[in-house]
């Protein structure tokens, strides 16, 4: 457990560049393309295909070349044609198309927008120059679709609109612009399928690449299809997991043959075409421009062919001779759109005067078939190797030269972001005007959500920077947007850089925390324990408060088992606050002291100082490490109401912030204790709904928590489908061990649930209780431990258990442990059993742990019939069995009705255990939808949308034989 959440999910988030001029925007409504004029659609079918031949001039020349390239790819058109076709019919997926540069990804995607008809088509591409343009390409999918805002929930269309720079407000947290993207999507598909084509995805703005990865991972029952197109080994932040894979070669012997003869009149030998297609490996780009590089006389045979080159190098090559041949200021004018791949005209134009380039160089760059002006002053150029090659050829003075031009150029207008990064290429050394725009530009970002950008942003600040100070506070706000982002090495390396420069104590002390933050969650929780000691002792001399705050997380983790021969004790770090202290050094102070008596198994002090903590308001605005670990304290003591409450409160306020990390935290907390408690429908629903929010948003380094709750229920359940539970949970555990301070609690419950499964030998049962060591974890198995020390005949170490146990319960005073005490005495036997049951009953009346209470009743049901007392034994059984019922323990509900017909008394099965074969989604949602949840509601808990929700339902209600929610509403048993 994070006994502070790190940061991440819930920060304020970053921002598109505005795109407001009325050019941009008329090429955004030109990408938007409905085959049958719908309202989404911007043009015409005939003017789309239009748009479609113009903008193929990127990879071939002219309308033939899109033929051209297409020769021979037979399999790959047929492949996206069934993408499209399943999308028509509700099944909607995503697709990635996966090639070398030139091998014809972008004339597969046009083919397939040219031949999609009765759809709505959207399409944006990656733009490398845009890599630090949080949600740069998603504005430029989405705009034409901004008008069915008012369609999804408010709150991520107001997501969106902050993350496009519609408005000033910041994002929160960035899943809401996630789960906006793929509700616009499905209520822009109610009307018609949607078709949204992405080229260049290697290249998308990082912001723009994980909503639209997270989009194509949800598109379960929608009629939405994504088509992803990516470069061999360039995925940059793009990850390709859970996408299918089309992968695109070279084309054939006889299409390769057929493509050579489209580019030359003149007849080429045969060795040639094999030479040819042995260097290119078949590749379309490389056939077409190294034949038309080479003479008549190379064609034919007559003069040997130039030295071989790799395909790349050599269309590069092919297209840099082109360039060389053009008058300077055409070369100039290349340089510049190749070092600001926007596609505006009029900044091109504006940049290029500003260096002494007339308009006449645009005619000739566009006479050299390197670059194309289309409607609406849209530019491109002929191919991205082109842009590599002009660029990677230029000095640095002249790059340099370009990039203070355009921005120049872009003086003045909405396009802040882009200038600054400009500027940013522009100097080579210190710069404090270029250093303010990327703060700005940074701090632009934070608020859009665009932690990836944000980062890049003050890195680069930090370079041009010369005082150590500053430099370090720009590289420790790096550090923060890199973990926001879900980079964390990243951010480690950051923080570390910054340590170096910083020399304030105080930073010091936050850099550290950082640190120490990344390395629990990520890496070691000694090493997080020792660098947050660190972190507060650097504070010490200086903010003696927020010292005091920082030792007393530092004694959070030790008692989750953190440990260091390096780091001081914690509670030597500051003194106590003294008697004038606030609240909430008051707080600080009595938890620090708690979970410092917690290591020392001083419980009776750790319970006094927990309850002084717990007994001291403090107000909301509180620093929320105060909050979150108030709660936590709870598990050390096995204060389940108090649990329960304080976590369903978190849950509350991060449900209303939309801040995901913390309620995944909440989620699994809160679990935790209705286990204890015997709330495991409950708590079932809450680990389902945070696994498939881990799924969904691919925290998969948090998912082993919630599956080791399941494993647990489905166990003390006797569930048929306990080992298959255990299974996916050991298997989690191989892919993703668990870190941090949830470790001692994940591999406790996984213990636990494997100790509890059906038909497991004591020896090796208790083998697996003995494994647990954290106490909170062993508090929670302390009677299955016991009693199975004494199945298995190990009297040593029923004693030591019960020692222990007894120890917990004197110090802590919790009732829950002195019913488990004397529960544990009366199954030893002996002369004083009776009493120890009726004394572990009425302490089992002053706990909310009904699981514990029922296991005392069928013990002692089983202990009074064994004595010849069957008509005392009934009431004691009657009550556990209808407990054992309630909660769907089969096991013991079986073993409570034997007791009971042993006793003369004649007990029917009950009608609450029901099982079924919904998944977990299913059974998830079906939770939801029976607490009166709304399908939209459900889908805005589970980060899915409206649609795959009716999708389920509908599955649901087939296999339940029902035949609408309010049937589903109205069972009397959890269908789960």
């Amino acid at each position: 457990m994070e006994i502070s959440p790190p940061p991440g999910g819930g920060r304020p988030g970053e921002q598109a560049p505005s795109f407001s001029d009325s050019r941009t925007q008329q090429t955004c409504r030109l990408h938007a393309v409905s085959r049958t004029g719908g309202e989404v659609g911007a043009i015409s079918t005939t003017a789309s295909r239009a748009l479609t031949r113009l903008t193929d001039v990127s990879i071939g020349e002219g309308v033939s070349g899109m033929t051209e390239v297409l020769r021979g790819r037979e399999r790959e058109q047929a492949a996206l044609a069934d993408v499209v076709d399943r999308a028509r019919s509700g099944h909607g997926s995503a697709l990635l198309l996966q090639g070398q540069p030139g091998v014809g990804k972008s004339a597969l995607l046009e083919h397939t927008i040219a031949t999609t008809d009765g759809m709505v088509v959207l399409r944006t591409r990656g733009v490398e120059s845009e890599a630090p343009l949080p949600f740069a390409a998603l504005h430029r999918l989405l705009r034409p679709t901004l008008s069915h805002l008012d369609r999804i929930p408010t709150r991520q269309a107001d997501a969106l609109r902050a993350a496009f720079g519609e408005s000033s407000d910041d994002v929160g947290d960035r899943h809401l612009v996630f789960l906006g993207t793929l509700n616009l999507l499905s209520a822009v598909a109610e009307g018609e399928p949607v078709l949204a084509v992405v080229d260049d995805a290697h290249w998308l703005d990082d912001a723009s690449a994980a909503a639209l990865q997270f989009a194509g991972r949800r598109l379960e029952g929608e009629p939405i299809a994504i088509i992803f197109a990516v470069r061999d080994n360039e995925t940059g932040q793009f990850d390709p997991r859970d996408l299918t894979l089309l992968s695109v070669g070279g084309v054939d012997e006889t299409a390769a043959v057929a493509l050579i003869a489209d580019q030359v009149d003149t007849p080429v030998a045969e060795g040639v075409r094999a030479e040819l297609l042995e260097a290119t490996g078949g590749n379309p780009l490389g056939l077409v421009e190294l034949t038309r590089a080479l003479s008549q006389a190379q064609l034919s045979g007559a003069e040997p062919l130039p030295e071989r080159l790799p395909l790349t190098a050599g269309v590069e090559r092919a297209f840099l001779d082109r360039y060389r041949r053009l008058p300077e200021a055409a070369q100039t004018l290349l340089l510049l759109a190749a070092a600001d791949d926007s596609g505006r005209v009029v900044t091109l134009t504006r940049a290029a005067a500003r260096i002494g380039v007339g308009p006449e160089a645009l005619d000739a760059a566009e006479e050299s078939g390197l670059l194309n002006v289309g409607d609406g002053g849209v530019l491109t150029l002929r191919h991205p190797l082109v842009r590599s090659a002009i660029y990677g050829a230029a000095t640095s003075g002249r790059r340099r030269q370009a990039h203070r031009a355009l921005a120049d150029a872009l003086a003045g207008t909405p396009d802040e972001d882009r200038r600054a990064w400009h500027l940013a290429a522009s100097v080579d050394g210190p710069d404090e005007a270029v250093v303010a725009a990327l703060d700005d530009a940074a701090e632009r970002a934070r608020r859009r959500g665009g932690h990836e950008a944000a980062s890049s942003a003050w890195t680069r600040a930090a370079e041009l920077t010369v005082d150590p100070q500053e430099r370090a506070v720009r590289l420790f706000a790096a550090a923060g947007a890199s973990v926001a982002a879900g980079q964390p090495a990243d951010g480690d390396r950051l923080a570390r850089t910054a340590l170096v420069d910083a020399i304030d104590p105080l930073l010091r002390s936050d850099i550290l925390l950082l640190q120490g933050q990344i390395e629990w969650n990520t890496g070691s929780l000694d090493d997080g324990y020792r660098i947050v000691c660190q972190a507060a002792s650097t504070a010490a001399p200086h903010d003696p408060e927020r010292a005091r705050i920082l030792a007393m997380l530092a004694a959070a983790l030790a008692s989750f088992g953190a440990r260091s021969v390096d780091a001081p004790d914690p509670a030597t770090i500051t003194s106590p606050p003294g008697a004038d202290a606030g609240p909430e050094q008051r707080v600080a102070g009595w938890l620090l002291q708690g979970f410092s008596a917690v290591l020392r198994d001083e419980w009776a002090t750790a319970a006094d100082a927990f309850r002084r903590a717990w007994d001291t308001p403090i107000g909301p605005d509180a620093p929320p490490m105060l909050h979150h670990n108030l709660a936590i304290a709870t598990m050390h003591l096995g204060d389940d109401d108090r649990a329960i409450a304080l976590h369903d409160l978190q849950l509350q306020r991060a449900r209303d912030a939309s801040a995901v990390n913390m309620i995944e935290h909440a989620l699994t907390r809160g679990a935790v204790s209705r286990i204890a408690t015997g709330a495991w429908a409950d708590a079932a629903s809450y680990a389902e709904e945070a696994v498939l929010l881990d799924r969904n948003l691919a925290l998969d380094e948090l998912i082993t928590f919630p599956l080791a709750q399941l494993a647990v229920i489905a166990a003390l359940r006797g569930d048929p489908q306990a080992p298959q539970r255990l299974q996916a949970l050991e298997q989690a555990l191989e892919q993703h061990p668990p870190h941090g301070t949830i470790a001692g609690l994940v591999i406790g419950l996984s213990h636990w649930a494997a100790a509890r499964q059906a038909g497991v030998a004591p020896a090796r049962a208790l083998h697996h209780l003995e494994q647990i060591k954290l106490p909170a974890a062993r508090w929670l198995s302390a009677i299955d431990r016991i009693e199975t020390a004494v199945r298995a005949d190990r009297r040593d170490l029923t004693e030591k258990s019960l020692e222990e146990l007894r120890t917990f319960a004197d110090g802590s005073g919790m009732a829950w442990a002195w019913a488990a005490v004397h529960h544990c005495e009366a199954i030893l036997g002996g002369a004083d059993a009776e009493e120890h049951f009726r004394q572990a009953l009425d302490w089992h009346a002053r706990s909310s742990r009904l699981p514990a209470k029922a296991r005392t009743q069928l013990a002692f049901g089983e202990y009074l019939r064994r004595h010849r007392r069957r008509t005392d034994a009934r009431v004691p059984l009657r009550e556990a069995l209808e407990t054992f019922e309630s909660l769907g323990a089969t096991l013991w509900a079986d073993r409570a009705r034997q007791e009971l017909r042993a006793s003369g008394e004649t007990a029917r099965r009950g009608n609450d255990l029901v099982a079924t074969e919904l998944t977990p989604s299913e059974a998830q949602i079906a939770a939801l939808v029976r607490q009166g949840l709304s399908n939209k509601d459900v889908a805005g808990r589970l980060f899915v949308s409206p649609r795959t929700v009716d999708f389920h339902l509908r599955n649901i209600y087939t296999k339940l034989g029902i035949t609408s929610r309010t049937e589903l509403v109205a069972m009397t048993s959890d269908p789960a």
